[in-house]
């Protein structure tokens, strides 16, 4: 972060200064549990909490002051009405003084791969110049201007994920840091119930071109139509990205899988062709990889650095296609982080693609689907049995329409006897199912929506401790089901 006096938070922010004058000269945080001294923490107002409270644990640990709602004697604070707004607005203050400096800003968004495109354009940035793009899905907000209040002088890339639960979010985050380059991936299913529609969706996530300078870089999926649609809605330029469109810019040709679901293609840009081997797993990477690339060369790099650095990237965030091997031969992929219907079926096929004895999908319900909810988790029944899934457990209440759908396919495939689609009521139900049922050499994804909390079944099937019924641990906002 760059340093400034608490003075210049309060004039930034349009808050009161209450308290002696000093300098933030650490980072900026919302949890009091890990402020260091010099440290700035935004008091954030909670459902269950206000982070007011801890104000007195942040003096006590260091900090050099506070964002908060009211003013506390021990520790210098900056006082506004509400933090989040305040917060974002400090972020803008600290960008825009970073982009005077030559600080190149990358914004991305789309329904789907939004986090596994920003790890990998980071990894390929962080190859030519120190780069900002952390771990996980910092991209509301909150996320995104303490992703950019992490950026110091020394930052050269700054790559922003730009997430949406409605119209204007997305341009309210580029009015915190205005991308120089946006990269839309996809218009697909997420969120589907709050916006009513795909075009509404488009609608949105197209205000990320829109908010890009003329002298900026839109980089746009030419797979998606309504992606493709958003050329007209950009003053910047535009670069097209495409497996299966002919004429992109940006292109990937000759790819193949090998055992491990990991692709392989040339890509193809600028006049030259490079081949590139992924280290993450799905050929829905492929896309992701090619949205990273037409990024990464409006940002300066050639064609061969942009392969080399991709063929170098891994998975960074968790809970994202993470794949395990336990020590008895079974593995475990991990991609229960988020879903909806177009990640989902990327999911399956590559489940599909991974060698395997046998391969199981252990699958939850797919949230904020809106009306066509009970439609969209049929079908996800029906794809499964049609990807070749040998094992398929649909997991709690909201996941029955999955194993309708799948008994539904299952019958009309003609498949026999023995290893139909089952439904159980729980985690605890399905772990237990799972530990008798799982043997060396078995591929089994776990997946579902953030709510269902069914990263906790996949961190379960990698230990050997069992799971004691009405034990598991809740993270915030998990769902546990009933027995």
């Amino acid at each position: 972060m760059i340093r400034l006096s608490l003075a210049e938070v309060a004039e930034a922010v349009g808050g009161e200064l209450v308290g002696l004058p000093g300098e933030v000269t650490g980072s900026v945080t919302v949890d009091s549990r890990t402020i260091s001294p010099g440290d700035l923490f935004v008091a954030l107002p909670g459902e269950r909490v206000d982070g007011a409270d801890f104000l007195p644990a942040a003096a006590a640990a260091g900090a050099a002051g506070a964002l908060s709602t009211r003013p506390h004697p021990a520790l210098p604070c900056v006082v506004v009405p509400d933090p989040v707004p305040a917060l974002g607005r400090l972020a803008a203050a600290a960008h825009a003084r970073l982009v005077g400096g030559g600080l190149v800003t990358v914004g991305v968004t789309g329904s789907s791969g939004k986090t596994s495109t920003k790890d990998l354009l980071g990894q390929v940035l962080a190859t030519a110049g120190p780069t900002v793009s952390p771990q996980g899905s910092f991209n509301n907000d909150i996320g995104l201007p303490l992703t950019v209040l992490t950026a110091g002088p020394d930052t050269r890339y700054l790559v922003l994920e730009m997430g949406s639960r409605g119209p204007g979010h997305i341009a309210r985050l580029c009015g915190v840091a205005r991308p120089l380059i946006g990269v839309v991936l996809n218009v697909g299913s997420a969120h589907l119930g709050e916006f009513g529609s795909a075009d509404a969706i488009a609608t949105s996530k197209g205000e990320l071109v829109e908010a890009l300078p003329a002298e900026g870089t839109a980089v746009l999926n030419a797979d998606d139509p309504r992606v493709l649609g958003m050329a007209g809605r950009s003053r910047a330029r535009v670069v097209t990205t495409g497996v299966d469109a002919a004429g992109a810019d940006v292109r990937a040709t000759g790819v193949e899988l090998d055992e491990q679901a990991r692709a392989r293609f040339t890509l193809v840009a600028a006049g030259e062709e490079h081949p590139v081997t992924l280290q993450v797993v799905g050929a829905h990477q492929v896309a992701n990889a090619l949205s990273a690339a037409g990024a990464a060369l409006a940002a300066g790099l050639s064609p061969a650095q942009v392969a080399a650095g991709l063929s170098a990237a891994g998975a960074r965030s968790r809970w994202r296609m993470e794949v395990s091997r336990r020590a008895d031969g079974v593995t475990v992929v991990n991609d229960a982080y988020n879903a909806n219907p177009e990640s989902m079926r990327a999911a399956l096929a590559a489940l599909a693609g991974l060698a395997a004895r046998r391969r199981v999908a252990v699958l939850g319900a797919m949230g904020e689907l809106g009306p066509g909810a009970d439609a969209a988790h049929a079908r996800l029944g029906r794809d499964a049995v049609r990807a070749g899934v040998d094992v398929l457990v649909s997991v709690g209440p909201d996941a029955i329409g999955v194993h309708t759908g799948a008994v539904a396919e299952w019958s009309a495939a003609g498949r026999g006897p023995g290893g139909e689609p089952v439904h159980v009521a729980d985690r605890d139900a399905a772990r237990r199912l799972l530990a008798a049922e799982l043997s060396p050499g078995d591929v089994v994804l776990v997946k579902a929506s953030r709510s269902y909390a069914l990263e906790v079944l996949a961190a379960d099937l990698l230990t050997d401790d069992p799971v004691v019924p009405g034990t598991d641990t809740d993270s915030a906002g998990a769902w546990k089901g009933t027995a």
